[in-house]
């Protein structure tokens, strides 16, 4: 159409609109609402929508439930939004339907009310309204309206997923990785991410790469890995801007490259991803990718640990305990080791241990040193492990103990702690035969018991 047809085209919508027919008049509303062949005006698209809308026009009084909705052209009305919407919808308008039974599940505009939410779903969902597919799929996965019922959710869910629509096919790729309404099947439930992430869904590139990094339901493939990652960082996902910085740090799937580390950790620790911030610090901390600098170092992981990072509260505990970055303050690092050993971080725990064993910072008290010391030990710290036998051989904050001496030294030399096998067989030695025996079996389920964590 050229640039004639179309003013002609236009000028033949308006006469006939302004002739009072209602088709004409909502392709009026359109034309000022979106500014095509005319001004951009959203009273003026009110005004045609209305009159249409008036008419019985179902396309019009769906849109001008939108403006009342969205507040274009008239102050925002939530009640005057349903109400439209409402007379589109019972004329069988999918998308206001859809719309309707959203309006319902939400209490917008109206008494919340699950049921009518499904029964307006269900409507639009008959039609092949993807959307209300979707949406009808989520009631049933979550018993909303309708009893609980994973193989529907599944069904309806498919149905929109088939139709191309993301969200559906995210819930679809959901249902197949835990067997929710199908059997378990990490390789469909990436066939359905993979689908997602191709429409740039950022979380679906996301966990696409986290599924080639790990082989999950497809060929383990660090370049597959890096290629997705760097999708989704690249359009600003910061946990994703992560994982390209880490795979940059480690060589993995690319070429290794400091610099690039650096780079991508910055763009998500600026966003505030914690691990970002504390992987940054590291950076800082041993000049790689950048100028060696130590409080740099401790202003990232301050900002991490601020946020409740417990790793990055271990290193700035650490950057307290040696004065490096900041100045030397044993009760700092007493207070930041605290705060991840109490989320659990095993060599806070630790650390905290030999803080209290030591009194340093905080009042000598072995027996705190050895609860902290044995917290550590039961997550698989082997060091922990080998210090809480070091402690039961000399008594120190517990009674002195040479079997649990011999049990905690075997399970920390058999998680690798080199040290520990010395005293385990030091202290095998001061057993009888009997007790020997009685600590090797107890070493053994402990050792089961108390593997590596972190």
């Amino acid at each position: 159409m050229t640039a004639s047809e179309e003013e002609a085209f236009y000028s033949e919508v308006i006469a006939l609109a302004q002739e009072g027919d209602a088709v004409a008049q909502n392709m009026a509303g359109v034309m000022y609402h979106i500014g095509g062949g005319v001004p951009q005006d959203y009273k003026q698209a009110l005004a045609w929508y209305r009159k249409s809308a008036e008419k019985g026009n179902a396309k019009a009084q769906y849109n001008l439930g939108q403006m009342y909705e969205k507040g274009e052209g008239v102050a925002q009305d939530d009640k005057q939004a349903l109400t439209w919407y409402r007379k589109a919808a019972e004329q069988g308008h999918a998308d206001a339907q859809a719309i309707l039974g959203e309006m319902y599940g939400a209490g917008q505009g109206v008494a919340q009310d699950d049921k009518q939410a499904v029964a307006w779903y269900r409507k639009a969902a008959e039609q092949g309204d993807a959307k209300a597919q979707f949406l009808l799929g989520t009631v049933y996965q979550f018993g909303r309206g309708v009893a609980q019922d994973h193989k529907q959710a599944v069904a309806w869910y498919r149905k929109a997923a088939e139709q191309g629509y993301a969200k559906a096919q995210g819930s679809l790729g959901i249902a197949y990785q835990f067997g929710l309404g199908v059997a378990q099947d990490d390789k469909q439930s990436m066939a359905w991410f993979r689908k997602v992430a191709e429409q740039g869904n950022v979380d679906a590139q996301y966990l696409m790469g986290m599924a080639y990094e790990d082989g999950r339901g497809v060929a383990q493939d660090d370049k597959q890995a890096v290629a997705w990652f760097r999708k989704a960082a690249e359009q600003g996902y910061a946990d994703a801007q992560t994982k390209l910085g880490s795979m940059y740090d480690n060589g993995r799937g690319v070429a290794q490259d400091d610099k690039q580390a650096v780079t991508w950790y910055r763009k998500a620790a600026e966003q505030g991803n914690t691990k970002a911030q504390s992987m940054l610090g590291l950076m800082y901390q041993f000049g790689r990718g950048v100028a060696q600098d130590h409080k740099q170092a401790v202003a990232w992981y301050r900002k991490a640990a601020e946020q409740g990072y417990d790793k990055a509260q271990n290193i700035l505990g650490m950057a307290y305990e040696d004065g490096r970055g900041v100045a030397q303050d044993d009760k700092q690092a007493v207070a930041w080791y605290r705060k991840a050993a109490e989320q659990g971080n095993a060599y806070a725990q630790g650390r905290l241990a030999v803080m209290y064993g030591q009194g340093k910072g905080v009042a000598q008290d072995t027996q705190q040193a050895v609860a902290w010391m044995r917290k550590a030990a039961e997550q698989g710290y082997a060091k922990a492990q080998f210090i809480l036998g070091v402690m039961y051989d000399n008594g120190i904050g517990v009674v002195q103990d040479n079997k649990l001496a011999y049990v905690w030294s075997s399970v920390a030399a058999a998680n690798g702690y080199a040290e520990a096998a010395t005293n385990r067989d030091l202290f095998a030695k001061r057993l009888s035969p009997a007790v020997l025996a009685e600590a090797q079996t107890l070493a053994g389920q402990y050792v089961e018991q108390y593997q590596p964590k972190q």
